[in-house]
C-alpha cells in the first residue's frame, strides 16, 4: 500500500483505518486509555479516520467534460493562432488565397505551412493544457473540475506531470488506431472502474468528488 493512498491499487477497496499507534490499535471496542501522567482518555476509535467513498467517473459525465475542455483548447488555439498567422507572414497569404484560382509551388508550400502551423499548435496546447492541469493541485481539466472529478493514479493518488502527459499521448494513439472513432473511449462504459483504454494504459484513474 502507498503512503498516503485512499483505497487498494489492485481491488479498489477503500482503507477502513488511518495508522494507529500501537497503544491505540490494540485498544478493545470500548476500552480508553490514558497518555502521560494525566492526559485526556483516548477513544478505542481514535486513529481512525472515516472511509472515503470511491466513485468512478462513468462515460457520460467523462463525455461532457471532454465537450467543455473542447471548447476552452480551441479558444487557446485560435488565441495563439491569431498572433503566430501575423508573425509568420501567413495573412497576406490568406488574403490572397482563392479556392477556385489554381495555386502555384509558392502558395502550395505557404498552405502546407500554414496547416502545419495550426497542427503544430494545437498539439502543443491540448497537450500543456491537459498535462499541466491534471498534475496540479486541481488534479483536473476546466472540464473535469466543473464536474467534480479528478484524475488520479491507481492508488487513489495525484499523478505526476510524466505520467499525464502519457496519458493525454495515449488517447492521441489509440484514436489513430481506431481510426478517428474514439473505440478506446467507449471501454469507460464495460470496465469495472470505468477506465478508457488510456486509463489503463497510463495506470490512471478518473474519480468523482464532491468537493
Amino acid at each position: 500500500m502507498a503512503d498516503g493512498a485512499a483505497f487498494c491499487s489492485n481491488c479498489g477497496q477503500a482503507f477502513a483505518a488511518a495508522a494507529a499507534p500501537p497503544s491505540v490499535s490494540m485498544m478493545g471496542a470500548s476500552a480508553a486509555t490514558t497518555l502521560g501522567g494525566g492526559g485526556a482518555a483516548i477513544p478505542a476509535y481514535a486513529g481512525y479516520a472515516a472511509v472515503p467513498r470511491v466513485e468512478y467517473a462513468g462515460f457520460w459525465v467523462r463525455f461532457l467534460a471532454w465537450v467543455i475542455d473542447n471548447v476552452v483548447m480551441g479558444v487557446g488555439v485560435v488565441l495563439i493562432l491569431i498572433p503566430l498567422i501575423f508573425l509568420t507572414g501567413l495573412r497576406g497569404f490568406i488574403g490572397e488565397f482563392h479556392p477556385n484560382e489554381d495555386m502555384n509551388d509558392a502558395g502550395i508550400f505557404m498552405l502546407i505551412a500554414f496547416v502545419f502551423v495550426l497542427a503544430t499548435a494545437s498539439l502543443v496546447v491540448t497537450w500543456l493544457y491537459h498535462a499541466l492541469m491534471e498534475s496540479s493541485e486541481w488534479q483536473a481539466t476546466l472540464g473535469k473540475k466543473a464536474l467534480g472529478l479528478v484524475v488520479t493514479d491507481m492508488a487513489g493518488q495525484r499523478v505526476s506531470f510524466g505520467r499525464a502527459t502519457g496519458r493525454h499521448f495515449a488517447k492521441i494513439i489509440t484514436n489513430l488506431a481506431s481510426f478517428g472513432i474514439g473505440l478506446g473511449y467507449l471501454l469507460a462504459v464495460f470496465t469495472e472502474k470505468k477506465q478508457a483504454l488510456h486509463d489503463m494504459l497510463a495506470g490512471c484513474l478518473v474519480l468523482r468528488r464532491d468537493s
